[in-house]
């Protein structure tokens, strides 16, 4: 998990800083993003890709990650502007946001799948959450922050629709409740094209 960091602290380089984010696909709520630069030559046992873990690890390594980092920040994108920019752009703005609020500016970048638009030096990696320990450590963060919101905040203002149980993700009880009850301002209606349908066509009939 640190080959990548381990040739840039080769080179020279200190401050790397991973990014990613979560929510990408979700039917509901906001897009996270989270940047975190680690000490040089920390090692975390057992980080991994956010999504290879069970809830209770993500929780205990999201603690190691914010009391051990250098810096971190969270960043997140509503859904309105998800609809008004679409989710790449979004996923791609909250996490330039993060760099930009982490408090010292990074000497490179490492970043899940994407470039951000910023004037740092910078890798986007396929499948960086399973490879680098910084886009692990960003994944857990983002993950676990959005987790969070889901099981109280959002859960709490918007009762009855699951958000707690599915995240806020395409599921099939997510699905039926959103034609059941109708979609809540936190709904991304640029991803709603067939539930919106179905909504309509009850209507009619």
């Amino acid at each position: 998990m640190l080959e990548y960091e381990k040739l840039l602290w080769e080179s020279g380089c200190d401050g790397i800083a991973g990014i990613d984010e979560v929510g990408r696909g979700c039917l509901f709520g906001d897009v996270v993003a989270a940047a975190v630069i680690l000490p040089k030559g920390l090692v975390i046992e057992g980080i991994n890709d956010s999504k290879k873990l069970s809830e209770k690890k993500r929780e205990e390594l999201y603690s190691v990650i914010t009391e051990q980092a250098l810096y971190w920040s969270v960043c997140r994108i509503d859904s309105a502007e998800i609809d008004r920019i679409n989710i790449k752009q979004a996923s791609r703005l909250a996490m330039k946001r993060a760099v930009l609020t982490l408090g010292a500016e990074p000497g490179h970048l490492l970043v899940d799948a994407e470039k951000i638009d910023l004037d740092i030096p910078q890798q986007a990696i396929i499948k960086g959450d399973a490879t680098s320990q910084s886009i692990a450590a960003a994944s857990i963060v983002a993950k676990v922050t959005r987790d969070r919101l889901c099981v109280g905040e959002w859960e709490a203002m918007y009762p009855g629709y699951g958000i707690a149980i599915h995240k806020g993700y395409a599921t099939k009880l997510h699905r039926e409740k959103i034609v059941e009850l109708g979609p809540t301002p936190m709904h991304r209606r640029s991803f709603l094209g067939n539930i919106m349908a179905q909504i309509e066509q009850q209507i009619l009939f």
